[in-house]
């Protein structure tokens, strides 16, 4: 659907106080923003219709650059610190109006998104992108949900995203500013601008943050996890976990369909994707190992970042040297198994099952354990995994990290207002919760021991999902406290309780405890607020 407006009155933009002189194109199909990409020059033609996109010196989020302006509506509820950073209402509107000018007095096009954040209609968000250039358009266009023509109808954003990514805050050291970038919400106005990057994901993200901030507070959990179900659409189940624990992989299964790969609530209605697309790495990107992803990769996709051949624009995903983070955008009904692609709305039920998962490279967490209701919330808070030795310079033992509710960099309030929404959730639908583990086995990396096999993986993820982990019986350990089960079918029970695949049972003790220390130092942060979680934690 096309929808060129031409002259301003056909579309409100008094709220903004913009005046925009040039043409205005409005929610273009994604034939015409391809077009358009290209006749801008913003584009190249890639590999099966999709098209190329480079974003410039950011190929990443800019999070020292993002910033939350304080007001009465946010001075009580918002999380404040590095991720949630405070600005003055009077720089917000000094900058606001530095964009408005750069936009009143551009007579290029303006391409303008209109659609929504939330696939469920009774908490969805209607959100409008305004953009100056048309793959950022396209990006909105993939990523968030596309209205119908009758939808468009006197359609009102309740949030709006400004997009100025050509001008830049000279002034920023004045302002107590990190660089000339900015990404700056105002959740007061319901307006956030942009400026100084390209980066697709700082309009992403940026919707997910907002929804952060206002769906808990409609006792709606927001959720940084995929999310899939059976052929029938039931039995759901969500997958939590940080970037190499395996979340998107594990949620792709041939016998489930997809909900979403990324973003998504959790109310009195079931579950519901925040998306109309993903935006999945693709880095080392190969047809064998990841299907799904490749084969997404065509008419409508936009590719960020990506290495190609000049003269024939052949790709290689393999080359990193623009970014490790290379991108693909693409509708969600690209995935052939996905709730989209077989033409219903990325909804379902509440979920029976929810998964953490974490690649342990100490090599002290079993590789599946039940969580009771205190447990999830603890684990929930700390969001843990470890960077593996050798993977980055100067790694030569397991680092722990930790990131609130598996995403602490998009949330905006504390994470034990998420922690108790998801104990209220779980306890309200009898949800199951388990820590799944896709790391090492026997020790750490540098001992020799190996990571877990996928296909064990996949086992317990499968005895889950057919409750038949359920009828097993479980064994407390000593150091953790978690509930491994001392059977489960398919798997040998040596590798079930993790200090039985230790031939140095001193060292796998001494291990356990450094990574249990590290899990109450970074429990510390979040105040006494949370002390009533910790007996969820180490002993």
């Amino acid at each position: 659907m096309d929808s060129i407006l031409k002259k301003k009155n056909l579309i409100d933009l008094d709220y903004l106080d913009l005046d925009i002189k040039g043409e205005i194109l409005r929610n273009l199909s994604h034939q015409r923003l391809i077009e358009e990409g290209l006749i801008n020059k913003e584009t190249k033609m890639g590999i099966n219709g999709a098209v190329m996109v480079d974003t410039g010196i950011y190929t990443g989020r800019s999070p020292k650059d993002k910033y939350f302006v304080e007001e009465e509506l946010t001075k009580e509820n918002l999380w404040w610190g590095e991720v949630n950073q405070k600005i003055d209402s009077f720089v917000f509107d000094e900058l606001f109006s530095l964009v408005k000018n750069f936009y009143n007095s551009e007579c290029s096009k303006t391409y303008i998104f209109d659609g929504f954040g939330g696939a469920d209609k009774d908490h969805r968000l209607p959100i409008r992108i305004i953009a100056k250039k048309a793959w950022q358009a396209h990006f909105a266009n993939n990523m968030f949900i596309r209205p119908t023509a009758d939808e468009l109808t006197g359609f009102k954003p309740e949030f709006t995203i400004i997009n100025a990514s050509d001008i830049s805050n000279s002034n920023y050291l004045k302002h107590k500013m990190n660089s000339e970038t900015f990404i700056i919400f105002n959740l007061k106005k319901k307006i956030a601008i942009i400026g100084g990057t390209e980066y697709g994901g700082e309009m992403k993200k940026g919707i997910f943050s907002v929804l952060h901030y206002i769906l808990p507070q409609k006792n709606i959990l927001s959720m940084h996890c995929s999310a899939n179900v059976d052929l029938d659409n039931k039995n759901a189940c969500l997958f939590f976990g940080l970037s190499g624990t395996g979340k998107t992989t594990l949620s792709t299964d041939s016998n489930r369909l997809l909900i979403g790969d990324d973003e998504h609530g959790w109310s009195d209605n079931g579950l519901f994707n925040f998306e109309g697309g993903c935006y999945a790495k693709v880095i080392k990107l190969n047809k064998e190992d990841e299907p799904d992803i490749y084969n997404a990769i065509r008419h409508g996709a936009l590719l960020e970042n990506v290495v190609y051949n000049k003269e024939t624009n052949e790709i290689d995903f393999n080359d990193g040297s623009k970014t490790e983070n290379t991108r693909v955008s693409y509708p969600i009904n690209h995935i052939k198994n996905s709730l989209n692609y077989k033409g219903f709305n990325s909804i379902s039920d509440h979920p029976k099952n929810i998964i953490f998962l974490t690649c342990d490279a100490f090599g002290v967490f079993p590789p599946v354990a039940k969580l009771d209701t205190n447990q999830a919330m603890y684990h929930f808070i700390s969001g843990y995994t470890a960077k593996v030795a050798g993977t980055e310079r100067g790694i030569t033992e397991p680092i722990a990290t930790f990131s609130p509710c598996f995403g602490g960099p998009f949330l905006t309030l504390h994470p034990l207002r998420y922690a108790e929404l998801l104990k209220d959730k779980i306890n309200e639908h009898n949800s199951k919760v388990f820590l799944v583990n896709t790391g090492w086995i026997g020790g750490s990396p540098s001992t020799g021991a190996k990571r877990i096999s996928i296909g064990n993986t996949r086992r317990i993820i499968d005895s889950i999902l057919n409750q038949k982990i359920n009828q097993e019986t479980f064994k407390k350990d000593d150091i953790f406290g978690l509930m491994i089960p001392e059977n489960l079918e398919g798997l040998d029970r040596e590798i079930l309780n993790p200090i039985n695949a230790w031939a140095d049972k001193e060292k796998f003790q001494i291990e356990s405890k450094i990574l249990s220390n590290l899990f109450k130092e970074n429990f510390i942060k979040y105040g006494d607020e949370v002390d009533y979680l910790k007996v969820g934690g180490p002993e």
